[in-house]
């Protein structure tokens, strides 16, 4: 059952949420087959989380709901295991990292299916996300052998004659990490890679929507030779996890997530080191010398997978005005003919978005914008937790669906007369997570790099696009730190210097 963006596909949707299952979609059993994990072990708890189906809307799975008790145990050994984690030699760590690559492939149809049901992912992108873990996992697995330091060289004057120095990188403690629903298995894996890399002892909160895949991994990493106490993956409640950001036994927060949330956990972080991977409406020019057909395909994807649920989906595209009207037609006509419907089927291009809830919430910042003075050009109505992928134009920067970040199948279409301009409506937000430049003029395009405030600025394709090797953060509202594995390596791990005096000296 598949729709475009029209108002053709209106009667299908009724008809698909009127016939919604209520009921379990899977057996009972899922509770078994989905234990958490406290201190390496299997943890079944007094409280379920019930995980809904995003398509249907009955329940996929139940899964153990930690304790505020079993979070302080896995607090407790992941400190008492600090020392085990670090101790593991490089090439051990190599090999649990491989270990984790393989096993994800071979339970690649299982990641899949828990990404359609948990997420309502498009199965093409669940299969994407997949391949990207085990990716992570590789690159991860590469980097922990390598050797990380530096000699310094101290004789710089004479007072420094005889003195040798270097440094090394070493863990730097156990860390807490809280992820998201959108990307349940790959954001994950950017936390826990990274960790197993570097040597350091983690408790893992994944998200409450979407906890399944973490809790698939979490069995694999439990077939490996971590010691005890190095990981827990524990579901539970937002405030109970609370207790984990000010613990002060944790050396790191690494968060991905809300803008609102992440501030709010640094600000209960205590001493510890803190990394957020937070929002972003992401801002995309296309200018007058660019590839019209491949910008507009690249930024119907960029704007529409994930249901738009993405940090670096294309939020704000800006268009010069001498080909904005030809760029605007071609843009509905593709969004248009993007397929809208059940996640597990090939053809689906863009399924529900998280909860009926963000549908919402998202039509009614398409109905401000509109009250506003705002045009919709294609899609924006709501059925359930469907919202049809929709190209608003001449959105005033005051509306919600243009300062904030919508997270949902929506496109905010502006034009721009001169490059500065366009430079300048994309820094004109609180977020600079990343930018997309379609253009074919060299200068234009390390102009962009040069002046714009965001983490990465992508030419020639949208702000969408990311290799999980690559350096991946913000600046402003959307964050502080990186990702992208050895720079999360290097997050996870301080510089120790040693200095040796020659005893002749």
């Amino acid at each position: 059952m598949t729709s475009s963006c029209n108002s053709r596909g209106q009667d299908v949707f009724r008809e698909r949420i009127a016939t919604a299952q209520n009921g379990p979609t899977e057996s009972e059993q899922a509770l078994k087959e989905h234990p958490a994990w406290l201190a390496g072990e299997a943890y079944e708890s007094n409280y379920d989380l019930e995980v809904k189906d995003k398509f249907s809307g009955g329940i996929y799975s139940r899964v153990p709901k930690a304790e505020p008790e079993a979070l302080r145990q896995a607090a407790r050994a992941a400190f008492q295991a600090a020392t085990a984690m670090a101790s593991i030699s490089p090439w051990q760590r190599r090999q649990i990292l491989l270990h984790i690559a393989d096993r994800i492939q071979d339970r690649a149809h299982e990641f899949v299916h828990a990404l359609v049901k948990e997420v309502g992912k498009p199965v093409k992108d669940a299969r994407t996300e997949v391949a990207r873990a085990i990716e992570t996992f590789t690159v991860a697995a590469e980097e922990s052998v390598r050797v990380k330091g530096e000699v310094v060289e101290m004789a710089r004057t004479p007072r420094y004659e005889g003195y040798f120095g270097l440094w090394r990188q070493f863990p730097v403690g156990p860390c807490v990490f809280i992820t998201p629903f959108n990307f349940p298995l790959n954001l994950v894996a950017h936390k826990v890679a990274p960790a197993i890399a570097a040597g350091c002892a983690f408790v893992l909160k994944p998200a409450s929507y979407a906890p399944v895949s973490a809790l698939m991994l979490g069995k694999i990493l439990a077939e490996t030779e971590l010691p005890r106490g190095g990981f827990s993956i524990l579901p539970a409640q937002s405030r109970d996890a609370e207790q984990l950001v000010a613990d002060d036994s944790f050396a790191l927060l690494s968060f991905t997530g809300s803008a609102e949330v992440g501030w709010h956990l640094k600000s209960k972080a205590g001493r510890k080191r803190v990394l957020l991977e937070l929002g972003g409406n992401a801002g995309c020019i296309v200018d007058e010398t660019a590839d019209l057909d491949r910008a507009v395909e690249r930024i119907a994807f960029g704007g529409y997978y994930q249901a738009g649920q993405s940090c670096i989906s294309v939020q704000r595209v800006f268009v010069a005005s001498q080909i904005h009207e030809e760029f605007s037609d071609a843009l509905v006509d593709r969004v248009r003919r993007l397929q809208v419907g059940d996640p597990a089927s090939e053809k689906t291009d863009v399924g529900p978005v998280i909860s009926e809830a963000d549908a919402i919430r998202v039509s009614s910042w398409i109905e401000k914008a509109v009250s506003a003075g705002a045009k919709v050009l294609c899609g924006g109505e709501r059925h359930g937790a469907f919202v049809t992928p929709a190209v608003v134009a001449d959105v005033a920067e005051d509306q919600e669906l243009y300062c904030k970040e919508v997270f949902g199948p929506v496109v905010v279409l502006n034009r721009f007369d001169s490059f500065k301009e366009a430079l300048d409506a994309v820094n004109r937000s609180e977020y600079g997570l990343q930018a997309g430049i379609f253009t074919s003029v060299i200068e234009r395009a390390l102009l962009a790099h040069e002046v714009l405030r965001v983490g990465g600025v992508v030419v020639g394709d949208v702000p969408s696009f990311r290799a999980d090797h690559m350096p991946y953060g913000g600046t402003k509202a959307s964050g502080i730190g990186r990702e992208g594995v050895r720079y999360a390596i290097d997050e996870m791990t301080e510089p120790r210097m040693l200095v040796i005096r020659r005893p002749s000296a």
